[in-house]
């Protein structure tokens, strides 16, 4: 059984807090696109081997027992003992560390796929409840639709909003940010907005109003993601931002655009 886990962009992230258990309170809005991993499980006959795990497409980095798919399996495998043993392949398209979700979508889509393959009969809401087990941002992609996030990221509100009248660029430039270092750059957020209202504005609007807090200081130090982000506006763009705490960064256009964008070789980007 194959499944196609897609990555997702953050419009607009703001960090109000640390929390007593080490994680941040934030905001976002989380918004699916066409950016897709694939993973297939199959029955594997030697039941000595819990996990057979192989990757394909951009090298996945850390050990199997780092590895978001295998914990998706094991997670269910105590709660399902007769879960048999799987070999899962994964190709992975959807860059990593880059603020894309891509390492929470496959764990999602790993849930998913094992409880419609096995039919262990678990309804969205227990599935949910199983990928905060996993991440953060898990609970989104078992979702899968625009929402304003809030807490850790894990608390999800549906929102019926669309950029489907538009075409949005995606581009990574192949930095990796420790994530625990921008944190620890970040100032307090003094914002009172509420994201999901000001989503409703007209997205021309959204460039002096919906921010995400890790740009300025991974800007900082990375001045080269500014630089993608600028050439974005200068190109065209409605709405352009990073996604996430970086690398990525996305502009957001017309359908109509038909331009033509430069960046280097090396950089990862995609229309979708």
């Amino acid at each position: 059984m194959i499944a196609f886990p897609n990555a997702k962009i953050n419009i607009g992230l703001n960090i109000l807090g640390k929390r007593n258990d080490g994680f941040h309170n934030l905001q976002t809005i989380f918004y699916p696109v066409a950016i897709k991993d694939t993973i297939e499980i199959i029955v594997h006959e030697n039941p000595l081997e819990e996990v057979v795990f192989s990757s394909s497409g951009i090298p996945v980095d850390g050990t199997q027992d780092d590895n978001l798919c295998i914990k998706a399996y094991r997670l269910l495998k105590r709660d399902f003992p007769h879960l048999p043993s799987v070999k899962m392949h994964l190709h992975k398209n959807i860059p990593m560390g880059a603020g894309l979700g891509g390492g929470s979508a496959d764990a999602a889509f790993m849930l998913q796929l094992l409880n419609n393959k096995f039919n262990l009969q678990l309804e969205q809401n227990e599935l949910i409840e199983y990928s905060k087990l996993l991440g953060s941002d898990c609970p989104f992609f078992i979702l899968n639709s625009p929402c304003f996030a809030t807490g850790r990221g894990e608390i999800l509100q549906k929102l019926d909003f669309s950029l489907s009248n538009y075409k949005i660029l995606i581009i990574n430039p192949g930095i990796h940010i420790n994530t625990r270092w921008a944190f620890g750059e970040l100032q307090k957020n003094e914002s009172q907005d509420a994201l999901d209202e000001l989503i409703q504005l007209p997205i021309a609007q959204w460039k002096n109003m919906i921010t995400n807090d890790f740009e300025l200081p991974i800007f900082k130090k990375y001045p080269e993601i500014e630089v993608i982000k600028n050439t974005l506006y200068e190109s065209g763009a409605i709405y352009a931002a990073m996604s996430g705490s970086g690398s990525s960064v996305y502009g957001i256009f017309d359908r109509q655009f038909n331009g033509n964008i430069n960046f280097q070789e090396t950089y990862f980007y995609k229309w979708v």
